[in-house]
């Protein structure tokens, strides 16, 4: 990937150069703070949902309360974050979930709180964050230059993973301390230092001519666009089966800390602990890489890795062997999501940036909803562990397709992507 004023090397100077630019480290620097609440309110919600029901299918219907509004949203999304300043949408979301988390404070703190209005305010903050994800996407590749594109998604998603390791790790101890309400309060505040940096962030707003059609149509158009790429359809559809297939087993590790496991809130916060660190180490390994050279086997690779970790977890009622595969799983699913991102946002039609990755966002939350749904359901039926493994083992024939396709997914996500960072 060509760089202004030299060419991208190996190692951390790409990082470097994007940190030095003040948009995109403001930016970060709020939003990391942010990210620690999130991943705290997280556990909060996953573990409460947990000692309120005792329930794999309450598990599975607060999770999807989170995810499913990607689907219904992610459409208008994706085209407001192409019309719209996307920095006020993304500031008046943040400020909706944050009075969000002041309610779910509010409702413990009082004992009010039912599985009923949490899975209603769950619900409300996946609506937010439905509408934000296009919109803060986007907005990465207007922090950054084309050269230190792939840096910036990088720290994007290690910030991010990074809040997966300690979030969960701070959340483990309030919760043993302190309870949910302190959990579900401490984030609320967390908002503001991201809330705050927004306003501080000078971006213009991009301008796109061209026909506007109807809302539905300019919908139609960015979808149409994504899955008759020869490149980002191929992608697209990857991510459609990996999230629909094994994704959403995050989402029960509850009932695998007590059930398999045994243990209490702070096995299940370990659990996402140790899979944000996984995250962390494939992030800072991505950081390093210098260009887009080599991502599209990157992504089928680790895709295999995914599977084979998620096999291993559901295999073994050994704690320390199910948290090295979790590792693992955190390793290869950020060097999966970086490396999409990294190609799409490299090489999507700016005019089609938010919808192409409206698209994306609404595959990589909405699927792991639906596949939440599943797993619940199945555990009732055949079993927590089995029904995981057969999410597994469809993703593992998919990739053996994906193999066959991957020459030609390099060629034209790469490839174009060359082109475009030549010009």
């Amino acid at each position: 990937m060509a760089e202004e004023g030299g060419e991208a090397r190996p190692g951390f100077r790409n990082a470097v150069r994007v940190l030095r630019r003040r948009n995109y480290r403001v930016y970060t620097l709020g939003n990391s703070v942010s990210l620690i609440g999130t991943w705290m309110q997280r556990v909060s919600v996953g573990w409460l949902a947990w000692t309120l029901t005792q329930s794999t299918i309450w598990l599975s219907v607060v999770a999807a309360a989170e995810l499913l509004p990607t689907l219904a949203l992610s459409p208008i999304a994706g085209v407001l974050a192409d019309r719209v300043d996307r920095v006020r949408l993304i500031r008046f979301t943040q400020i909706v979930a944050m009075v969000q988390a002041v309610a779910l404070a509010l409702l413990v703190y009082t004992d009010s709180v039912t599985i009923e209005l949490l899975v209603a305010l769950t619900f409300a903050l996946g609506a937010a964050n439905a509408v934000n994800q296009p919109a803060r996407l986007a907005l990465v590749a207007s922090l950054a230059d084309r050269a230190t594109l792939g840096s910036a998604v990088a720290i994007n998603s290690l910030v991010f993973n990074s809040a997966r390791f300690i979030g969960p790790a701070v959340a483990g101890l309030i919760l043993r301390e302190g309870g949910v309400a302190l959990a579900f309060a401490l984030n609320a505040v967390t908002y503001l230092p991201f809330i705050l940096a927004l306003t501080r962030l000078d971006v213009p707003a991009e301008r796109f001519e061209g026909a506007r059609r109807e809302l539905i149509g300019d919908t139609v158009a960015g979808y149409a666009y994504a899955l008759r790429h020869p490149g980002i359809g191929r992608m697209i559809l990857l991510f459609a089966v990996t999230s629909l297939g094994i994704r959403g087993y995050i989402e029960m590790f509850p009932g695998f800390a007590d059930l398999v496991f045994h243990g209490g809130s702070d096995v299940y916060s370990w659990l996402l602990t140790t899979l944000g660190l996984g995250a962390t180490a494939g992030g800072l390994w991505m950081v390093r890489r210098p260009s887009i050279q080599g991502l599209t086997a990157l992504i089928i690779g680790h895709s295999f890795v995914v599977a084979i970790a998620v096999l291993g977890f559901v295999a073994t009622a050994n704690y320390w062997v199910a948290l090295a595969c979790v590792f693992i799983c955190g390793f290869a699913l950020i060097t999966t999501g970086i490396s999409a991102q990294t190609l799409i946002q490299s090489a999507v039609d700016p005019a089609m940036r938010g919808r192409v990755l409206g698209l994306y966002g609404m595959l990589f939350r909405g699927g792991p909803a639906f596949n939440a749904l599943l797993l619940g359901w199945l555990a009732t039926e055949i079993g927590l562990r089995l029904s995981v493994a057969l999410g597994a083992l469809v993703c593992l024939a998919y990739w053996g397709w994906a193999r066959l396709t991957q020459e030609a997914m390099e060629r034209a996500l790469e490839a174009e992507a060359r082109g475009a960072a030549a010009e």
